[in-house]
């Protein structure tokens, strides 16, 4: 496998699930690493971890991107140490009924899938513009593909992701950049726990490990391949059969579906 000599990469909500797997599979490339996330302790055992095992440079850079302020210190600092590859991981799951759950939670969803997204990359772009070189990876879901009563923001937040991120690689691919959208299905991380979602209730065919979706996304990202990726054959079938499904009988299914929980 070959290494990457001093190249930097920014991974957010780099402590647990995806987002760790991201640090782990980049620090083996030889990426130096800036990892960010809200819990210090945590990034700073990993930062210490990965130094010791991969002999890279690590950066724990505690911030909270659903807060404007620490998304402004995230920002600033990628203005003044950029980045070669920037992954936009940090999300969060809340289930949960638009006027019944708190406006506060849905708001913080809304500023850290969208708002801290465009932010981060739009401060990573121009080094990445003038190099002519660089990465995106915006973590999105299959879920930017339905409409979910109870998941209402979260199935629409991630479908901004996947469109922006459909976008930008039209708008640079011409300055040799990379952007991807990562659009993962049910994937074992911290995130269904958060979330409340019952395991058991999924079927086990339809469960991914986080290093399986990590490793297909940085094998397209290494290739330049694939904008939208999707990790998993059978997550392939459903994004087809629910592109080419009339929207009032997916609406119908999503919505009995929910009833049923």
């Amino acid at each position: 496998m070959t290494r990457q000599l001093q190249a930097h990469a920014l991974v957010t909500g780099a402590t647990a699930g995806i987002g760790r797997e991201f640090a782990l599979q980049l620090a083996a490339l030889g990426y130096d690493l800036t990892l960010v996330a809200r819990d210090r302790a945590r990034l700073a055992e990993l930062a210490a971890e990965l130094e010791a095992a991969r002999g890279i440079a690590v950066t724990a850079l505690p911030a909270d991107l659903s807060n404007d302020a620490d998304t402004s210190r995230v920002v600033e600092y990628i203005a003044t140490h950029p980045v070669d590859v920037l992954v936009n991981n940090a999300g969060f799951g809340h289930a949960g009924r638009v006027g019944v759950m708190s406006h506060e939670m849905q708001d913080a969803m809304i500023r850290l899938h969208v708002l801290a997204v465009h932010r981060l990359t739009q401060a990573a772009l121009p080094a990445m513009l003038e190099r002519k070189a660089g990465s995106v990876i915006i973590v999105s879901s299959v879920a930017s593909y339905l409409t979910s009563p109870g998941n209402v923001n979260y199935c629409a937040t991630k479908a901004y992701d996947r469109t922006f991120a459909e976008g930008l690689a039209l708008e640079t691919a011409r300055h040799g950049l990379y952007v991807q959208a990562l659009c993962p299905g049910f994937t074992h991380t911290e995130l269904h726990a958060r979330a409340k979602v019952d395991k058991g209730r999924m079927p086990a065919w339809l469960w991914m490990t986080a290093d399986r979706v990590v490793a297909q996304s940085l094998n397209a990202m290494r290739a330049k391949r694939s904008t939208v990726v999707l990790p998993g054959w059978r997550y392939l079938w459903i994004v087809l059969v629910a592109r080419y499904t009339p929207r009032w009988f997916i609406r119908l299914i999503t919505g009995r579906y929910r009833r049923d929980r």
